[in-house]
């Protein structure tokens, strides 16, 4: 299906990200390396790293302590996370960490596919482009039960953790 750019936005509005932002894009179709997986690992890895500079937005994801400091060191994603390229690989996207966001799997990256493949016969496509590398939408921005403590708690440990000092 051949979107425009006002038709993109409101197609994301009815899958629940009404303020995600696109860009227009011209596929490329390209056949990626054989060992991509592999760098794509370590890119992942290098890319949780260096969610340091969101741990606000991390926080207000409101993850277990152990999840949350698991992440921004880079260990392991947490379930129901995912991290997402803003141009395909296939599609020609770069295999860098600026073409990485991260986002709930569900609903966001699940809606995003759909959102992706229903334009995949286009000559011109939209593409997600979050202004962050984490994505929320503005419907989560508020904090959870805990509000803005909840936020400042969690930067405090994982500034500690990654500092060395443990749980202060």
């Amino acid at each position: 299906m051949q979107l425009n750019k006002n038709s993109a936005l409101e197609r994301l509005s009815t899958l629940g990200m009404d303020d995600m932002p696109v860009i227009e894009y011209e596929p490329k179709y390209c056949k990626l390396d054989a060992d991509w997986f592999k760098k794509y690992s370590a890119l992942r890895r290098e890319f949780m790293s260096s969610l340091t500079d969101s741990l606000e937005e991390i926080a207000f994801m409101n993850l277990p302590q152990n999840e949350f400091i698991n992440l921004v060191m880079g260990h392991a994603l947490p379930d129901n996370l995912s991290i997402r390229f803003r141009i395909p690989l296939i599609w020609g996207g770069e295999l860098s960490t600026n073409n990485m966001f991260l986002c709930w799997t569900f609903p966001h990256s699940q809606n995003l596919d759909r959102f992706i493949i229903e334009q995949s016969d286009a000559k011109t496509v939209y593409l997600p482009n979050p202004e962050k590398k984490v994505y929320l939408t503005t419907h989560t921005g508020g904090g959870g039960d805990g509000g803005n403590a909840t936020s400042d708690r969690l930067s405090q440990i994982a500034f500690a953790s990654m500092a060395g000092r443990g749980n202060e």
